[in-house]
């Protein structure tokens, strides 16, 4: 069996706030505490959960731009954090990312060419016209002209934005491309045409995606396999046609509940949750859902529960089952 391309493995990432007060420690936000998950050559991960769940911090440590607290993150069989010099500018080419606001990720003083062009020129040895022809070749591939490579970010519209952004990730032939919600800054008519655009081009390209987003659609039609987090922990994983038709955690449900349904005579089982979001400073004893869960138990308040397989590809993490 193939090894996969990307595997995290008990990934941890502890923030310290605060000022120490006569030898007291800070407190910790455990943002990531403790989650694995893999991404195979070709493959969409869909990473789902609520504002604060832990999904940008993942993606930060996925993009090496911040240093894990503890775990491993593997990419194409090597150890991430061990990676220095040549090597790590190897693995920054090959994982790129899409931001959610093409409105700040673009830069308005550079014309797109040179917005395309500039991470070519960081990573390969090229001349100035075979800049240009790959930069053309990129525009193609997002549906532009090439002539649009004179102009600027400005005379462009938020979706046309998204998909110069989607050209620049794609630039350094990258393998994986961490989509960071790329469509919930844009008008839900353009979602669709990004969507589809991403699926066409991995497609072409094989390209690998972590696809975080709160658009529970729009995850389960781009990926394959989608992970649902709550409060910096994986509770449950599988297949997004089985996710969404067979939900097995009560905070699963909750937010496939309170989603708009596909049809209007759609029948849902209805998940209520009481409260507020637990701070990731101090969060519950046990399983850090059981404050809202409406089917609670008095081991939830106690044992964490395992990430356990219930059927082929299909975990969760609840003392329901």
């Amino acid at each position: 069996m193939a090894k996969p391309l990307l595997e995290v493995r008990d990934l941890q990432k502890h923030f310290a706030i605060g000022g120490s007060f006569f030898g007291r420690r800070r407190a910790l936000v455990k943002a990531v505490d403790g989650i694995s998950f893999t991404i195979n050559a070709g493959e969409t991960l869909g990473l789902v959960g609520e504002s604060g769940c832990g999904k940008t911090t993942t993606s930060k440590l996925v993009l090496a731009a911040e240093a894990p607290t503890g775990g491993t993150i593997e990419f194409e069989g090597r150890a991430v954090a061990a990676l220095r010099g040549a090597e790590l500018q190897d693995y920054r080419r090959k994982v790129q990312v899409v931001f959610q606001d093409p409105y700040s990720s673009l830069s308005p003083r550079m014309r797109v060419g040179e917005i395309i062009g500039e991470p070519i020129k960081a990573h390969e040895r090229l001349s100035s016209a075979d800049v240009r022809a790959r930069v053309a070749q990129l525009l193609e591939l997002v549906g532009f002209r090439p002539d649009v490579a004179r102009l600027f970010p400005h005379e462009f519209s938020g979706g046309q934005r998204q998909r110069l952004a989607i050209a620049r990730a794609l630039s350094t032939s990258a393998r994986l491309v961490v989509l960071d919600e790329p469509v919930s800054a844009l008008d839900v008519s353009i979602r669709a045409h990004i969507i589809s655009l991403l699926e066409e081009i991995q497609q072409r390209l094989a390209v690998s995606y972590l696809f975080i987003a709160h658009d529970l659609a729009a995850v389960a039609h781009l990926s394959q396999r989608t992970a649902v987090m709550y409060l910096g922990k994986i509770v449950e994983v599988a297949e997004s046609l089985e996710l969404c038709a067979k939900p097995l955690h009560p905070y699963t449900k909750a937010l496939f509940a309170a989603s708009l349904p596909s049809h209007p005579d759609e029948l849902r089982e209805e998940i209520v949750l009481t409260g507020e979001v637990p701070s990731a400073v101090d969060p519950p004893r046990g399983c850090h859902f059981h404050p809202r869960c409406p089917f609670v138990m008095p081991r939830c308040a106690e044992h964490e529960p395992p990430l356990v397989e219930l059927a082929a590809g299909h975990s969760v993490a609840c003392h329901l089952y």
